[in-house]
């Protein structure tokens, strides 16, 4: 009999595949598929009557791929979410390490927890029994703090990482046992490999008895697995500490709440419903297998050719254990540490930044240097600067309302929904006072709050902690402080068309998800629908806004914006809200968004350029005139191409009633409208939309009377430009905008065309009509031949 052999016959009476199903407290820890798939049609149906809006950032599949998943714990029930989503998503089994307090013998609730893959963390096989489950398929997760961290705190004064324990009261290490999970389980995994790789096949054969796998070839498989531990950040948005249904629910019920299961009612019940986001951000994945050197892969191998059990790699002695294996096994120890602080420090770096941990590290910094107000101007230009200096760090993974710009934008006014949410929580904790010219921090944003009390007391803090460990929040913050008092309107302007830049990218990721896909199918635009700013070098002191027309983008008059910034104009092509992405944007659009997108455009160029010209075609002319009546300082004129107030399509009247029929039908489930969309023969295919909305032909209409009503406010020189044969826009109503003015110096030119687009084709001289017309203010000069107030072209009429 040879040595294979013989070893093959021990396993008959020396091993005995482990129990996976027992447990001393009598519970049977299998998992049962009926129970999980009843739990993730139980939750499902509750996300839809909650308000909890989970959001699953996992970019690389490492739902999948990854073996240990590790999460920060800050609320009971998020630790049923990742189990929920894995088993959705991919339909895995998870093994999830919970409080032996669960387990009770005899309990229902604790047999339930144990079908859905429930281990309490005092089972005396724990790390050996989590082992042999992932090399049977399942995932396991983690909480590596060992209990909610409800201040977020992560980080002692040293810089090293540690949590608060309720139970010990005081200060503690995280727990190390993924890490050792991860490294011994890997070496396992290579002692495997070595095994196959030698040729000491019979090996194999029997740790997959020892194992009750299938298969040698089953084994063999799981250990070609990487150990893949992945780091996970859960992160919610925003943190409310006013009273909620749930609250005050279990208060009446119970004649009473303890402090502590109070707070939890309060802040739990708010999360779940209140319209918060739960952000579960997956980071970049710790490989264990290549911490390992060769000689340290070779010598597993020979490990396993000793060892009887899985246990035994774990660390627990046997008789007669040799100083080699002594050695090997301080070798995979040496691992523990390093990996575990590498995937704390990846979880915590994970988290998901919002304006709150921006505002709540401000208010931070100001406290540190023992200030007790700040003017509000400067608090909220030095948070904007946060907001975009965090948007150019690698390493922070902003929430949307960070990458939206429509959702941060009005922070420099401190008119923006985040901050308002930010600032009334913290003065209902009386952390702070908003005073007419500026912030007061009040003194109990310096009290030491208990464990059970900080979330209540002091969300600024909780905000702020759980920054800390991210780095570029913290360079972003003290960038934006340096940069706040000497920040120029003009670094601002350029800071402030970034946003631009990003809205359009942010509106046209959003409108060409799936759902989208058949009405963009159908489009034939080509041209990019971004704004652009041209600043000439040495660029002369009147700048000029180009507002492009409906249905189309800025790049319609990208030619004139570039002949004009050769005659050294400062030039911006501003982008209508809606436009320049996808119809189904559009139509979500108002006029009023129109408008303001025209007026941001105001304010950036007017910080590069002391007077401003707005040029604007069709439905860009009519936001231009209603621009000018409204004034600004700075205007220096307007020009209107092609601006309709009557259409050739006498079908328009019958828009108000298409929309009414849409709406009605919109009601109706599954029903997107009658007709919510017309197609559009446009002149320019590659730059506008094929699909018409009603909607916003509606919301024309409105735009036409009301531009109508406000061109006897206009003051500025006028110039007003027009198609003889315009087969979009009734060349009357050239005249009857000229009518209307009230402008000192305006002039009409009538372009003999046949055409719309005049301004974007330059018919009949209709781009050097504007130049000229440009020319004439930057000089102060009159800005019509002659010097006459009024001259008029009316050929066509």
């Amino acid at each position: 009999m040879d040595g294979e052999q013989q070893i093959e016959q021990q396993v008959e009476t020396d091993v005995e595949p482990p129990k996976r199903q027992g447990y001393a407290a009598g519970i049977d820890l299998t998992i049962s598929q009926d129970a999980c798939e009843w739990t993730v049609r139980a939750l499902s149906a509750l996300q839809s009557r909650l308000s909890l809006n989970i959001k699953l950032h996992d970019q690389e599949g490492l739902l999948d791929d990854g073996q240990i998943l590790l999460f920060n714990h800050f609320a009971r029930f998020e630790t049923f979410i990742p189990q929920y989503l894995i088993y959705r998503q991919s339909g895995g089994f998870c093994r999830s390490v919970a409080s032996r307090e669960f387990f009770v013998a005899g309990s229902r609730f604790s047999r339930y927890l144990a079908s859905l893959g429930g281990v309490p963390n005092d089972h005396p096989r724990l790390l050996p029994f989590l082992a042999e489950e992932v090399l049977r398929g399942r995932k396991v997760i983690v909480f590596p703090e060992g209990g909610m961290v409800k201040d977020r705190r992560v980080l002692d004064d040293k810089g090293d990482y540690s949590v608060y324990s309720p139970s010990a009261r005081e200060r503690r290490k995280h727990h190390m046992g993924s890490a050792v999970l991860a490294m011994t389980l890997d070496a396992f995994k290579i002692g495997i490999r070595e095994l196959h790789r030698t040729g000491r096949d019979a090996y194999i054969e029997i740790w997959a008895k020892r194992l009750g796998m299938d298969s040698a070839e089953a084994l063999l498989a799981a250990a070609r697995k990487p150990t893949l531990i992945v780091p996970s950040n859960i992160t919610f948005y925003p943190i409310r500490i006013t009273g909620n249904l749930l609250q005050r629910t279990a208060d009446l019920f119970m004649r009473g709440l303890t402090g502590a299961f109070s707070e939890e009612m309060t802040i739990e019940g708010n999360l779940l419903l209140k319209d918060t986001d739960m952000d579960i951000r997956l980071g970049t994945p710790i490989h264990a297998e290549k911490r390992w050197s060769w000689i340290e892969r070779r010598a597993m191998g020979w490990m396993l050719r000793r060892i009887k059990s899985v246990d035994e790699l774990f660390g627990r002695e046997r008789q007669g254990r040799t100083w080699a294996e002594h050695i090997l096994t301080m070798c995979i120890h040496n691992h523990f540490l390093p990996v575990r602080d590498a995937y704390m420090r990846s979880m915590y770096a994970h988290a998901t930044i919002n304006l709150s941990h921006l505002a709540a590290t401000l208010i931070n910094r100001f406290l540190e240097k023992d200030r007790t107000e700040v003017e509000r101007h400067f608090f909220h230009r030095a948070l904007y600067l946060a907001v975009k200096h965090s948007q150019a760090e690698h390493d922070v993974y902003l929430h949307r309302s960070l990458r939206n710009p429509d959702a941060y934008a009005g922070v420099l006014q401190g008119d923006c929904k985040g901050l308002d949410q930010f600032l009334t929580s913290a003065t209902n904790a009386e952390l702070l006072q908003a005073d007419p010219d500026g912030y007061r921090f009040l003194p109990k944003l310096k009290v030491e709050w208990s464990f059970h009390e900080i979330r209540l007391e002091n969300p600024i803090e909780v905000y702020a902690n759980e920054a800390v460990p991210v780095a570029g929040v913290q360079r972003a913050v003290d960038r934006a402080l340096e940069e706040a008092g000497a920040q120029t309107a003009a670094a601002t302007a350029r800071l402030r068309f970034d946003d631009e830049l990003r809205s359009h990218a942010w509106d046209r990721a959003f409108y060409h998800k799936p759902r989208y896909a058949r009405l963009n199918e159908q489009e034939t635009a080509t041209e990019s629908g971004a704004p652009y700013l041209i600043l000439p070098e040495n660029h002369n002191d009147l700048g000029v806004l180009l507002v492009h027309g409906f249905l189309a983008s800025p790049a319609e008059l990208r030619g004139l914006g570039e002949r004009l910034a050769a005659a050294g104009h400062p030039v911006m092509g501003v982008r209508l809200k809606g436009h320049g992405t996808s119809p189904a944007d559009l139509n979500e659009r108002t006029r009023h968004d129109w408008l303001a997108s025209v007026r941001r455009g105001v304010e950036i160029l007017s910080a590069l350029a002391p007077r401003v010209c707005l040029v604007g075609f069709s439905t860009g002319g009519a936001l231009s005139l209603v621009m000018a009546a409204e004034g600004f300082p700075g205007l220096a004129g307007v020009a209107a191409v092609a601006t309709p107030i009557k259409f050739r399509n006498k079908n328009l009247i019958f828009v108000p009633l298409i929309r009414h029929a849409n709406r009605v039908a919109g009601w109706m489930p599954v029903v997107d409208g009658i007709m919510p969309y017309r197609v559009n023969d446009s002149e320019h295919p590659d730059i506008n939309y094929r699909n018409i909305p009603i909607q916003a032909l509606y919301e024309l209409r409105i735009l036409v009377d009301e531009t109508l009503k406000r061109l006897p406010d206009i003051a500025c020189p006028t110039l007003v430009v027009q198609g003889d044969a315009d087969p979009v826009v009734d060349p009357r109503s050239a005249r009857l905008i000229m009518d209307r003015l009230s402008a000192p110096a305006k002039g009409l030119r009538m372009v003999p065309s046949t055409r719309h687009g005049i301004l974007n084709e330059n018919v009949g001289g209709a781009q050097e009509m504007v130049l000229s017309f440009a020319a004439s203010l930057l000089d102060h000069r009159a800005p019509f031949v002659g010097g006459a107030a009024v001259l008029e072209e009316t050929r066509g009429f």
